[in-house]
């Protein structure tokens, strides 16, 4: 698709974001290098603090330090920063509503890593935490902008980050807004919501189906709670044949059901697809093959738009755009994990 690919754009970016910000620390969990903070480290030495493998040990501590006017990122993999200390987040952080921030890596299948590192459920998990908002990164221009939307809030904020090798989508003097989609199409057929990774693959699909006639509105999602968004509720009333959910998550609890409980409270009786995980596990491998084994796709838009409009479109592989291929042991990231 031509995009740009910026290599590990959230480490110069959060060092020169971070400057003027003397009250920003950085916690991490025994992976610093992984998380891209390995300078930041080397640059603020004293607003650093390892807090080794104990990541329940490491909210606590971060809710302290919020509450003596500091403001923490935690930096780990998703997976450690929602699943083993979900207690410590929910009443040492959450409860009192402190301005903890949860930078979270390889969100979805994002990694080889397979399931000990695949955060597939985090916004299921995270949706229902009061105070808790929730943001999610689809190119480079979203994982430097989010650092001002976060911390803006007043509160605690989860961030589903990418790294390594990122696509710059956005032209990068469009940054993210809160609670605010960013339309990708206008049209009147099929409207479709994606977030994350799964912009991408909309984008390898939507030119084609524009190509045969489908009329399409998309609709980019950077913030999955709070999800109220005037855009995306008068988007989901135009479709003429219904609605598709793109994310890289579980389809239950993630963005497909809040796109589902914002229907159901408007009344927008239209017929939705989620596109995601099917209540499975993933397992090890690269993102390109894991997208297409597991059904989240660009082909999976196209099934689906046929489904909505009941009509074969004859779309073959040639006419999507060619996925752009991850390499794993690419010098812009510190592991394959």
């Amino acid at each position: 698709m031509g995009y740009e690919i910026v290599n590990r754009p959230h480490v110069e970016n959060f060092i020169n974001w971070s400057k003027d910000k003397p009250k920003v620390l950085v916690v991490t969990a025994d992976l610093t290098n992984s998380c891209e903070v390995g300078k930041w480290r080397d640059i603020y030495p004293e607003r650093y603090i390892s807090m080794g493998m104990a990541e329940q040990n490491m909210v606590s501590f971060a809710a302290g330090l919020a509450r003596e006017g500091f403001e923490p990122w935690l930096h780990t993999f998703a997976v450690f920063l929602y699943r083993r200390p979900f207690d410590q987040l929910h009443l040492s952080v959450a409860y009192p509503n402190l301005p903890v921030r949860f930078v979270g890596f390889l969100p979805g299948i994002t990694t080889p890593g397979g399931v000990t590192h695949q955060a597939i459920d985090d916004i299921n998990a995270l949706r229902g935490v009061p105070n808790m908002t929730i943001l999610e990164t689809g190119d480079a221009t979203e994982v430097e902008s989010v650092l001002d939307v976060a911390h803006k809030i007043d509160g605690p904020v989860y961030i589903r980050m990418l790294r390594g090798e990122v696509s710059r989508i956005f032209p990068k003097a469009e940054a993210m807004q809160f609670n605010q989609a960013r339309v990708l199409s206008n049209g009147f057929d099929v409207t479709v919501i994606s977030s994350g990774i799964s912009t991408e693959e909309a984008l390898r699909a939507i030119p084609a189906l524009q190509e045969h006639g489908v009329s399409v509105q998309h609709l980019h999602i950077s913030t999955l709670k709070p999800f109220d968004d005037p855009q995306v509720i008068e988007s989901l009333k135009s479709a003429k044949h219904g609605i598709i959910s793109m994310e890289n998550h579980s389809v239950i609890g993630g963005l497909g059901s809040a796109v589902a409980d914002l229907m159901a409270e408007h009344g927008i009786g239209k017929k939705l697809i989620k596109i995601g995980l099917k209540d499975t596990y993933a397992h090890g491998a690269s993102q390109k093959y894991l997208l297409q084994k597991y059904g989240l796709g660009a082909r999976s838009l196209i099934e689906a738009t046929e489904k909505l409009m009941d009509k074969d479109l004859k779309i073959s592989e040639e006419e999507l755009s060619q996925t752009r291929v991850i390499d794993v042991h690419s010098t812009a990231k510190a592991e394959a994990l």
